[in-house]
């Protein structure tokens, strides 16, 4: 029966298009190591019209559809289940930049671009594309639409929703719809790409979109200070975003903890100031005027900022290599915690007043129902974005049926926290498999059911990432679960 496939799918994409036996090994894993699935093959179309064409295939054969990007997230989304049940779509073939317009400020990629790949073709035209994380060699641009990628720099310019003009995409019985005008009006009915960004693949596949540009930026500050505790950090981020407005690129709160672990366990890597303290935050500011002074202008503010007790030490990057440093020593953090231990995390958005409330209690948790672990702090703090890594070191992880106690009651806990303060579970990192039970659980009742009736009405046979998102129907909610 595979072989049937295999000669089918390969008649579609290619010999190039199909992987099958090992070679699949790395598609069926996701990017910590915790999920693992199989497929009856792997394939890679290289066109919209290949995509469109497996799609019907699998259609007609009752195959699911697994679609997968950079595989680079943090929720074992784009991993299949176990049983050989479908393929997995692998986008990384639809790889063309087609356009790039540097007067309407758009750029039309395919799904398969890497983050940094578009961002290096952008900036040779004196454009940007804002989106900002650790994984952006490997994370690709559809994968970052499926699941509403944010980033440090969603202060700014917002998360990967805001940045979306356009798709063109397949859908689950193999049709296509493209709208890639680029425009930034247009009232032509539904608005059917916000359907697609966030859906995790769960409604079709994404292959191309229409994405905003911004102009580079022409001068910049960097900066790491030390502050006392979460209540001084925010209080900074509030003096920094009245002083600087729209100039503020990012802003990172970071605990003393998650720092020491990624000099621990990445090496090249260093403090700006020395010794690690408590609580750190990052800040960088962009201007598109070259006469803007912003490194001057920074290094006064935070003068200020010291006088009146709000942080206790700072240093303010001299050239780009400094400040290349302090982002670098940021982006490390999910590749050091992989390497660390076995972290069990967060991704919890409350509002910003209200993260030193909601890294208290969430620490209060971990100490109790974890005593043996180390809770560490990622915080977008622009945008109330907040990671807790309850972090248990490998010498000191807990038997299975141990760790999956701790996780539950943490999930409960932590989650009861963001609920209380009307924050959301999954702010940037999606649901995936990890997120299904809590969705089901914690969704209101009304909107739980449009979101089920929207997949019903356009994937009635539940092919499309079965298990992701959504329960798949009759199954078990904790079946998929990644912690």
């Amino acid at each position: 029966m595979p072989e049937r496939h295999h000669a089918a799918l390969k008649a579609i994409v290619g010999a190039k298009g199909l992987v099958t036996g090992t070679g699949m090994d790395p598609y069926l894993v996701d990017w910590r190591g915790r999920q693992r699935g199989e497929a009856i093959a792997v394939v890679s179309p290289a066109t919209t019209a290949e995509v469109a064409e497996t799609v019907r295939y699998c259609a007609r054969e009752g195959l699911s559809i697994y679609p997968q990007g950079g595989n680079t997230g943090l929720c074992a989304g784009a991993v299949p289940r176990q049983g050989a049940d479908g393929i997995v779509l692998a986008l990384a073939r639809l790889s063309r930049i087609r356009q790039i317009d540097t007067v309407a400020n758009v750029v039309v990629t395919e799904a398969g671009v890497p983050l940094a790949v578009l961002e290096n073709a952008v900036a040779a035209r004196g454009r940007t594309f804002p989106l900002r994380l650790g994984s952006e060699g490997s994370a690709q641009i559809g994968g970052l639409i499926a699941t509403n990628a944010g980033g440090t720099g969603a202060v700014r310019y917002g998360v990967m929703r805001d940045l979306v003009l356009g798709l063109e995409a397949v859908l689950p019985d193999g049709s296509v719809v493209s709208r890639l005008g680029g425009l930034r009006k247009d009232n032509r009915g539904y608005d059917w790409k916000h359907l697609l960004i966030g859906g995790e693949g769960t409604l079709g596949i994404v292959t191309t979109a229409a994405l905003k540009l911004f102009p580079r930026l022409a001068d910049e500050a960097h900066a790491l200070c030390a502050v006392p505790d979460p209540e001084r950090a925010v209080a900074l981020f509030a003096r920094l975003r009245d002083r600087f407005d729209t100039r503020v690129e990012a802003c990172e709160l970071v605990s003393g903890g998650q720092f020491a672990l990624a000099l621990k366990t990445i090496e090249g890597l260093g403090h700006p100031l020395g010794a690690v303290p408590d609580w750190s935050v990052l800040i960088a500011l962009g201007d598109t005027d070259a006469a803007a002074g912003l490194e001057a202008r920074l290094v006064d503010f935070l003068a200020g900022a010291a006088e009146d007790g709000i942080l206790t030490d700072a240093v303010v990057a001299k050239n780009v290599a400094e400040a290349e440093a302090i982002w670098r020593l940021r982006h490390s953090l999910s590749e050091a915690n992989r390497r660390g231990g076995h972290g069990i995390v967060f991704d919890v958005a409350v509002r910003i007043s209200d993260v030193p409330r909601f890294v208290a209690l969430a620490f209060d948790a971990a100490a109790r129902i974890a005593p043996e672990a180390e809770p560490f702090v990622v915080s977008h703090l622009g945008d109330g974005n907040v990671h807790i890594i309850v972090m248990l070191p490998r010498e000191r992880q807990p038997e299975a049926d141990r760790l999956a106690a701790i996780t539950e009651r943490l999930f409960m806990a932590v989650h009861d926290a963001a609920e209380q303060m009307s924050g959301s579970f999954s702010a940037e990192h999606g649901i995936g498999r990890k997120l299904v039970a809590e969705l089901a659980h914690r969704l209101d009742p009304g909107e739980l059911a449009l979101m089920q009736a929207i997949k019903r009405a356009i994937d009635p046979d539940g092919r499309m990432a079965p298990g992701v998102l959504l329960a798949a129907p009759g199954g078990d909610r904790h079946e998929d679960a990644a912690e």
